[in-house]
Parts: structure tokens; C-alpha cells; sequence
């Protein structure tokens, strides 16, 4: 115990030298603050334009940017129908450009989380380690990313093997769980090509997604096992650059529609200036349509004290080009996760002219 003890606390001092440079990107969530840690970018490699992304190597790490995670959310029930959420992230963050260096001389700090949802219960954990000697990483083929024993991996033994069959695992002394995932549609690129942008000044980062996963297994709360069974997205992103300074924080939706289409958005929030606004129409067979910022409506319709700020907890979302006019509900307003860094992260479900479930992260409050 003594041994892992220090070796978080390293980690956190690592973290911690910097957090001035966080402090300075508004309090952001896990996202936010990672690329904010460790100032100028200079030596870091940049996303382009027109860059294509090539599977299964981009599932693997790429150790010339500064930041990237590995995200995994699922809407799941029970066979009484009783909803539950599960969330899976691994966050990779280097020190100094040329990271990957052999054993403990490697310069990549690795980050996860863990959260379990019910509508009465919200548990999540956090984990912490160095690169370069086996405790974290990922493996492009056979897909594998690892944190201790929190999993990732792919169910197909063959070399070559991507993402199409996943198994997802993560314990923690409250709350385990652990899930077959199985891809029925394809591989969906956000933005424009794979490379979206966050913010008019230029920030962006390479971004895919598989929105098509089915999902099946054991979620455990307090010990009591759960068999259950639904959807699930996986999200990846890599980039070197931090939001701009006129940037406080996010509220991203990934949303599974009834009927097998899929719909991703961000807002981007300024300090002073509009928000950002992004946002991906997926249809049922993985074509994608970029939706334009003029055509995206998104707006707050309660909000709650939690964790002594005022958290939205149920939105109106609309895409006029789509006749999409929704309302959000969380299935546990109490989705905080209270990890290093800090923010709101759970399930949701939404009605009106379109009927769904999905994940909703809200940082920067």
C-alpha cells in the first residue's frame, strides 16, 4: 500500500506543478485540464487538415502529441427495464515532446476513470500511473489499453485485431463492472474528416468515433451483480493544443436515437464571446452529416446545486435542418464525478420529436 500511495503522490505533484496553467483554462474537466498541463506546446506535433486516418494504427497512441483518451459510455438495462450507465476513459499525457522513451525514462503520464450509474447511486473511481514500465498503455494491434487491471481489449485473438469486439472491465472496491461490446455499424469520423475543430481561433484535434456498439454483461454495485445489456459509443481524440483563452468549459452530447441513428454535439463556452457549436447527424448505416453552427440550438432548462456549483441537468436540443426538438433528462442528476480534475459526467434519456438515450459531459462550471 505504501508503494502505491507514493506513486500516486508523485503522479498528483506532477500534475499539480502545473495546475496554474489548469486554472487558467476556467476549472475544466479531465479533457480541458490535461491539455492545458505543461504550457507552451512547442515540440509537439499539431493536427492538419486532410490528414487521413488509418485503423488499426490511430486505435494506438501517438506519442508526438501532447494529449489523447481512449472513451468509453454505455446506456444499459436490466432485464426488469431499470436503466443503468457505465463509463470507461483512459487519458494519456505527455511531460515533454519525444515522451515515449524506454522504462522509466518514458515522459507519459496515464489517467483513468471508472464510473457506475443507477438512478439512485452514482460511483466512480480514478487511477493514476507513469508510462514506460508496463502498469499503462495501449497496443494498436491486437487493440489493447490498459491501466492496472481496468481493461479495454479487443475478444478477437487475431494479430490484426481493432475494435469491432471489445471487452471492457474496471473494479473498484464499491462498483465493478464488465461488458462484451460488439460493433454493428462502422467507424464514424467527426468533423471534417477526422479533424474537428474546437474553437475559431484554430484549436482542433483528430476525432472517431464508434457509435454502434451493442453491449452486454455484469454491472456490480456494493457486490450485487446485475446482468444487463444495451448501447454503447466509444469516442477517441488526440491533439497537442488546449482551448483557447476565451474558452471556459464544454457541454458534449453523444446520443443514440430510437430507430439506430446517432447524433454527436458540443458547446464550446466562451468567457465573453458566443459558444462554439459543433454538431454530427449520424444515420443508422454510419453516413455522416456535418450540421452547421447556425443550425444548432442548445439550451439549459433546469438547473441544480451539486458539488457547490449550478449544474443544467436538463437541456432543449434542436436541429432545424433535422426536426430534432428534444429534451434531455439525467437518469441521476448526481452524476458528479469528483476525480482529478473534476466534473459531470452520466447517462441521459430524451423525448419530443425524437426518443433516445445517451451520455452528457458538462465541464468548466
Amino acid at each position: 500500500m505504501g508503494a502505491a500511495l507514493s506513486r500516486r503522490s508523485a503522479l498528483l505533484l506532477a500534475l499539480s506543478s502545473t495546475s496554474a496553467l489548469a486554472q487558467d483554462f476556467g476549472g475544466l474537466g479531465a479533457l480541458g485540464a490535461l491539455g492545458a498541463l505543461g504550457g507552451n506546446a512547442t515540440g509537439f506535433a499539431f493536427p492538419k487538415p486532410g490528414t487521413p486516418l488509418v485503423f488499426p494504427k490511430d486505435h494506438g497512441a501517438h506519442p508526438e502529441f501532447r494529449t489523447e483518451w481512449w472513451y468509453v459510455t454505455a446506456n444499459l438495462k436490466d432485464a426488469d427495464g431499470a436503466s443503468y450507465g457505465v463509463q470507461w476513459t483512459l487519458f494519456r499525457f505527455a511531460m515533454a515532446p519525444n515522451s515515449a522513451r524506454a522504462g522509466w525514462d518514458d515522459r507519459n503520464l496515464w489517467m483513468a476513470h471508472a464510473a457506475a450509474t443507477s438512478a439512485g447511486e452514482h460511483l466512480y473511481a480514478q487511477k493514476f500511473a507513469r508510462g514506460g514500465i508496463g502498469q499503462a498503455g495501449v497496443e494498436a494491434s491486437p487493440f489493447r489499453a490498459y491501466i492496472d487491471d481496468w481493461l479495454l481489449e479487443t475478444r478477437n485473438v487475431t494479430a490484426s485485431a481493432g475494435i469491432e469486439q471489445l471487452r471492457v472491465s474496471a473494479y473498484d472496491g464499491i462498483f465493478a463492472y464488465t461488458l462484451d461490446l460488439a460493433a454493428k455499424g462502422p467507424i464514424v469520423l467527426q468533423g471534417e474528416g477526422g479533424y474537428s475543430r474546437k474553437s475559431d481561433a484554430g484549436q482542433a484535434s483528430y476525432y472517431y468515433s464508434q457509435p454502434f456498439f451493442t453491449a452486454e454483461g455484469v454491472v456490480a454495485f456494493h457486490g450485487r451483480k446485475t446482468q444487463v445489456s444495451g448501447r454503447a459509443w466509444m469516442d477517441r481524440e488526440w491533439s497537442s493544443q488546449p482551448l483557447g483563452p476565451d474558452q471556459k468549459g464544454w457541454d458534449w452530447f453523444a446520443l443514440h436515437l430510437d430507430g439506430g441513428a446517432g447524433l454527436m454535439l458540443y458547446r464550446m463556452r466562451g468567457i465573453k464571446a458566443a459558444p462554439f457549436l459543433f454538431g454530427n447527424w449520424i444515420d443508422d448505416e454510419g453516413a455522416t452529416s456535418p450540421l452547421a453552427r447556425d443550425d444548432i440550438a442548445i439550451e439549459p432548462l433546469e438547473t441544480m446545486r451539486i458539488a457547490d456549483r449550478d449544474m443544467p441537468i436538463r437541456w432543449r436540443v434542436r436541429i432545424g435542418s433535422r426536426g430534432v426538438d428534444i429534451r434531455t433528462q439525467p437518469l441521476n442528476p448526481r452524476s458528479w464525478m469528483g476525480t482529478d480534475p473534476a466534473y459531470w459526467e452520466g447517462p441521459i434519456r430524451f423525448s419530443g420529436s425524437h426518443k433516445g438515450e445517451g451520455y452528457l459531459e458538462m465541464t468548466g462550471y
